[in-house]
């Protein structure tokens, strides 16, 4: 008896290793992604600008990274006691302006270099649904607890999302030819734009990524991980979302999280995954008498796994244990 269904995956080629340099960008489902790779301790390059749901949002901000088009304070208005910038999430929301205006122009310099130098990215749309300011013009990345009536709302065609993506696709190459792009759809529900409105940006994400992948050809790296589609096909009860029922709990992110290793990473990485784990494991481990003998010699044989992958991978980095 079938009691769920299974879709058919093909393993990638030019997958992730411990050599591999990685980025990821977008949804807050590529956080999810993030800190799983970060856990098992790949070379990970953190995303400055926080989560962008929006594909314009992507576009505008990995543009303005390659050309350093830095901020100014014309990009940035006051509120509730913070500034902001409609370009970036709300996480880099500062008390003072000039410390809000330092670490966006440093966070262009990093995503240019980031961007010249991984080997893989992926990028992880969330939503065709945007956000016009009607005093600028500008379609914002997020609306920072601006009053609704000050935004006009809008989904982004399909036409305008293939150019999105043409546009991503050409500033990523203009400093880095030969990185691996993996797109995804995310899986969390946008129910605040309502349920036929979500499925409607979905659906504009999915056939406009489609279409756009569809006219390149394999020569130009290009990949779909289907994470939307595992979550509404193999993961189809509402015991797979968090409380919120929007967003994937624990449980569906580690099931889509391992059917991404499957495709995306190299079966040789695996033992080294597995040392990762078991160290996290150790690290974590709280003793009933720490000052034992025992427990002494357990941290000295964790101290030294811990040495000798550092040494073999100098970008790994563990919390401890500290001598002791």
């Amino acid at each position: 008896m079938k009691l769920q269904t299974q879709m058919p995956l093909t393993v990638a080629s030019n997958q992730i290793d411990y050599q591999s340099c990685l980025w990821l960008l977008g949804s807050c489902f590529a956080e999810n992604i993030e800190k799983k790779l970060e856990q098992h301790k790949f070379n990970v390059l953190g995303n400055p600008f926080g989560i962008l749901f929006h594909p314009r949002s992507i576009e505008r901000l990995l543009s303005r990274a390659v050309s350093q088009n830095m901020f100014t304070e014309k990009d940035l208005f006051f509120l509730n006691e913070r500034w902001h910038c409609f370009e970036v999430h709300s996480d880099l929301s500062n008390a003072g302006k000039e410390d809000l205006l330092h670490s966006l122009n440093r966070a262009l310099g990093f995503a240019r270099q980031t961007m010249a130098q991984c080997t893989h990215i992926l990028i992880t749309l969330g939503t065709a649904w945007g956000y016009r300011h009607l005093s600028s013009g500008a379609l914002v990345a997020n609306c920072h607890k601006v009053p609704q009536r000050e935004f006009e709302k809008e989904l982004l065609s399909l036409a305008a999302i293939e150019e999105c993506l043409e546009n991503i696709l050409g500033t990523i190459r203009t400093i880095n030819p030969k990185a691996q792009l993996i797109f995804t759809i995310s899986p969390v529900r946008h129910l605040k734009d309502g349920f036929i409105e979500n499925q409607r940006s979905k659906s504009h994400l999915i056939a406009s990524l489609g279409n756009w992948l569809a006219t390149k050809s394999a020569t130009e790296q290009l990949h779909y991980f289907p994470a939307y589609e595992l979550m509404m096909d193999e993961l189809r009860d509402y015991r797979f979302y968090e409380a919120d029922m929007l967003h994937p709990n624990a449980v569906a992110i580690a099931y889509i999280w391992e059917k991404f290793k499957r495709v995306w990473i190299s079966e040789k990485a695996f033992a080294i995954m597995e040392q990762v784990e078991e160290i996290q494991k150790g690290i974590q481990h709280r003793p009933f008498h720490p000052e034992s003998e025992k427990h002494q010699r357990f941290r000295a044989v964790l101290r030294e796994k811990i040495k000798g992958l550092e040494q073999r991978h100098p970008h790994m980095r563990f919390d401890g244990p500290e001598p002791g």
